[in-house]
């Protein structure tokens, strides 16, 4: 699956089972995570990404681990352009 194919509002979980949040915008190399009200996005990079199920996209690591490692504030210039052909070759 490609990273054009994701769509916000898909749920995150990590390997644990644990729902970290939601899609709230795809980048090139990450996807924006909205959560809770009190807790800030994550931009989690698509290199986390295990595996993709059923509008789930499932991560590599714990729920926990994704919310110690920093990932906040969204990457800048990491939009995805509206040509979806630049990104044929990036498969997660």
């Amino acid at each position: 699956m490609r990273m054009t194919d994701f769509r916000a509002g898909w749920a995150v979980v990590g390997n644990d089972g644990q729902r970290l949040g939601t899609i709230k915008r795809v980048g090139r190399n990450y996807i924006l995570i909205s959560r809770s009200m009190f807790a800030s996005d994550l931009s989690v990079p698509a290199t986390s990404i295990a595996n993709v199920e059923h509008e789930t996209i499932h991560l590599n690591l714990t729920r926990r681990e994704a919310e110690q490692m920093g990932w906040e504030p969204a990457p800048e210039h990491d939009e995805l352009e509206a040509e979806p052909e630049d990104d044929l070759h990036r498969h997660v």
